[in-house]
């Protein structure tokens, strides 16, 4: 175990979760768009339906890979969710109908499930305690810096060559990528599990699925932020181009503050990541849920470039501060037989919010308005960053 003895496998696992954030960040500009002018789609519960898809198929997915981590491997997922994620491109390039989308972002979901949930594992299994807040902010700067940039390639795409083909073909040269890298390079990382020695901390647990969920004060402290997280990225992911396209900024305009986002929290968390070896866990969360809501509340009611883009910085700020300290503070409390079950189990609830929020945010924008949509879910961000430093524990 460690970070220097293990760099090479570590930093190609580094390589692919970047491959995987960009399957997601395909869609992450044009797709509301791309409904629009193919599907003639303008109800906002029926655009972010393949949120829906994708949120429910991720979670679930996640679930399995905890449970299947330790009887299949972790290169044996990894291998799955790469060719899950083959079908993706060809479905939306050439889907007849709007149901062909959401049936792409099932098989999508499925794979991010997949391959994120492998990524994370095996980069724990290598490293040991030290060094695991470092090593969840290179995954997860890797994954989401991958999300904003290409989520802003395929806006610039959507530019130049319009919102059908062309954009998607990334997507299919990233699924074969990945699925190569894994074949021919990644070893399975199953036995140095069992290796680690648990810490007093680190008890096992009965009723895992409870305690995590909501029994244990820590573990149900993160994995409601961790659900309330993907909540509101849902809502951004659905509903944040379609305030600039009424407020008419053009598809590069969009891009640029859409891809600010997933980018700067991508970049942030090189920082983030390492200072969750280092300050409590339980104000990293609380700081990072707070500029998130604050954030989120005020960006309806700007209507320039520069003032959304600044608000879509501080969203990325916040996402930065939480995202790796969901894993390292799991983690920390985990005992290390249980560790993959128990990602598998706040994955699916992180994950299961993406859905959520988007059925939430869809119905709220058909009935009273994207303002307020938009408002209700920086409200309830808020809301979770009182629950943190009322009820985790302080781990410093």
């Amino acid at each position: 175990m460690g970070l220097r003895e293990n760099w090479k496998q570590f930093s190609l696992l580094v390589l692919i979760n970047a491959l995987v954030g960009g399957m997601v960040g395909m869609e992450r500009t044009i797709l509301p768009a791309y409904a629009e002018a193919k599907f003639h789609i303008q109800s906002s519960a029926a655009l972010l339906s393949f949120i829906v898809a994708f949120g429910f198929t991720k979670a679930l997915a996640n679930y399995a890979t905890g449970r299947l981590a330790n009887r299949m491997g972790r290169r044996n997922l990894l291998l799955w969710g790469w060719l899950l994620a083959m079908p993706v491109a060809p479905l939306l390039m050439w889907a007849p109908q709007w149901i062909w989308v959401v049936v792409a972002n099932i098989f999508l979901g499925m794979s991010q499930g997949f391959t994120w949930s492998s990524t994370v594992v095996m980069k724990i299994d290598l490293v040991g305690p030290k060094n695991r807040g470092l090593a969840m902010g290179l995954n997860e700067f890797s994954g989401y810096l991958a999300v904003g940039l290409m989520a802003w390639l395929t806006g610039f795409l959507a530019s130049r060559y319009g919102v059908g083909e062309v954009p998607f073909y990334t997507g299919m040269v990233i699924s074969i990528c990945g699925f190569l890298l894994t074949a021919f390079w990644v070893r399975d990382t199953r036995a140095l599990a069992s290796t680690e020695i648990p810490t007093l901390s680190q008890q096992k647990l009965e009723g895992l699925f409870w305690a995590t969920t909501f029994k244990h004060p820590t573990l149900g402290s993160v994995t409601q932020a961790g659900m309330i997280n993907n909540l509101n990225d849902g809502m951004i992911w659905g509903l944040l181009p379609v305030l600039l396209m009424n407020l008419d900024f053009d598809p590069a305009q969009s891009a640029w503050i859409t891809a600010a986002y997933p980018a700067v929290w991508g970049l942030s968390q090189l920082v983030t990541g390492r200072l969750g070896d280092t300050v409590s866990h339980k104000k990293l969360l609380f700081w990072g849920m707070l500029l998130q809501g604050l954030a989120i509340l005020w960006m309806p009611w700007q209507n320039t470039f520069n003032s959304l883009l600044s608000l879509s910085v501080i969203i990325g700020l916040g996402t930065a501060l939480v995202y790796p300290t969901f894993l390292t503070a799991i983690a920390a409390v985990t005992h290390p037989s249980q560790r993959a079950e128990t990602l598998g189990i706040f994955r699916f609830w992180r994950d299961s919010g993406y859905a959520f929020g988007a059925l939430l945010s869809g119905i709220i924008a058909d009935a009273l308005g994207l303002q307020a949509a938009i408002t209700g879910i920086g409200a309830i961000t808020l809301l979770s960053a009182v629950i943190v430093t009322i009820r985790m524990k302080n781990n410093r």
